[in-house]
């Protein structure tokens, strides 16, 4: 028999409220793709794909979640390890989308960086290895992803392009930034206890999981969307 959510479980509340914006924002993104010009309809496909296989997670999660009470590490990492290449795929779409020439080597090497990034990170949580050495791998591999987006083949295309050029440092600053919520999720979450500072507090851990998929997720989507419309409009003119 099932459990309902109660008004004092945040992390519960907040699993809900992701699970339906993901929803919200797949249908928002399927739709704008019918409106902007061929070219990025592939980009705005994938980023409804992007949410809508969050959708699909998230209502796992959370009934996982208000069930148990415990962490749903497995359906969030199978998310991830589908989402987040995605999300890779796009800064390669968005390039070619403008029609600029850039080498599909670009998308592999940000795929590797993703898969180092999540598979350390998992190994962690899950206790396949140590939580810190899980740590060290994941932001390895996060790094790595970086000094693509930044210092890589990608960017220097982009600069060709000025609408492009924001969209893709927006894009990074959000892989940057926005990514960033993760490993603190992860430290404050898994790694406080090995040094001391507290006990695992799973709570923490989840709700800032949730907002960092809300915020990297659906903002990412947006920024692509923006750039699409903009670039539409531009050649309608």
């Amino acid at each position: 028999m099932g459990y309902y959510l109660q008004a004092s479980d945040y992390v519960g509340i907040s699993f809900w409220i992701v699970s339906v914006a993901m929803f919200a924002a797949t249908v928002f993104f399927l739709y704008e793709g019918m409106n902007v010009k061929s070219s990025w309809r592939v980009s705005l496909l994938v980023v409804g794909l992007v949410t809508l296989i969050a959708t699909v997670h998230y209502y796992y999660m959370r009934e996982h979640w208000v069930n148990t009470g415990e962490s749903p590490i497995v359906y969030r990492y199978i998310d991830w390890l589908l989402t987040v290449p995605l999300q890779m795929i796009e800064f390669y779409l968005i390039l070619v989308a403008a029609g600029l020439a850039v080498s599909s080597n670009v998308f592999w090497r940000l795929l590797l960086g993703t898969l180092v990034m999540l598979l350390g990170g998992y190994a962690g949580e899950n206790g396949w290895i140590s939580a810190p050495m899980g740590f060290v791998i994941g932001m390895a591999g996060w790094i790595f992803i970086v000094f693509e987006i930044f210092r890589g083949e990608s960017s220097v295309v982009a600069t060709k392009n000025e609408s492009i050029k924001y969209a893709f440092r927006t894009m990074g600053l959000i892989v940057v930034i926005g990514w960033s919520i993760y490993p603190i999720g992860y430290i404050f979450g898994l790694l406080t206890p090995m040094i001391g500072l507290g006990t695992v507090n799973i709570n923490f851990l989840n709700i800032t999981y949730n907002l960092a998929d809300f915020i990297n997720k659906i903002l990412f989507g947006l920024i692509i969307w923006n750039a699409a419309i903009k670039d539409t409009k531009s050649t309608q003119q």
